[in-house]
Formats: structure tokens, C-alpha cells, sequence
């Protein structure tokens, strides 16, 4: 496991101890209700270069 996605691993493993009198199909569902209205953003693409130049 990577330092780097410590986090995420951590929070998936949050999510499903919160949830584990779910059905996975219920899980899914509230997953997916909890994502309408947000929006995706992405890095500036003067940011990207700067780390593709090492």
C-alpha cells in the first residue's frame, strides 16, 4: 500500500464499517445519491506540466 492512497484506503474501510447493516445494493444506491450535484474538477493544466517535467 502506497502513503500516497493511504487516505483513500482508510475512508473506503470507513465507509463500509459505517454501513456494514447494508445490503451491498443499498450501499451502492446511497453511494451513488450522495454524488448527484457535485461537480468534477480537474488540476490547471499549467499545474499538470510542472509535474510531468522532472
Amino acid at each position: 500500500m502506497s502513503e500516497a492512497h493511504l487516505g483513500r484506503y482508510c475512508c473506503e474501510f470507513d465507509l463500509r464499517y459505517n454501513t456494514r447493516s447494508m445490503t451491498d445494493g443499498e450501499r451502492a444506491a446511497a453511494i451513488v445519491k450522495g454524488m448527484s450535484g457535485g461537480r468534477l474538477t480537474y488540476r490547471q493544466i499549467d499545474t499538470i506540466g510542472a509535474y510531468m517535467v522532472r
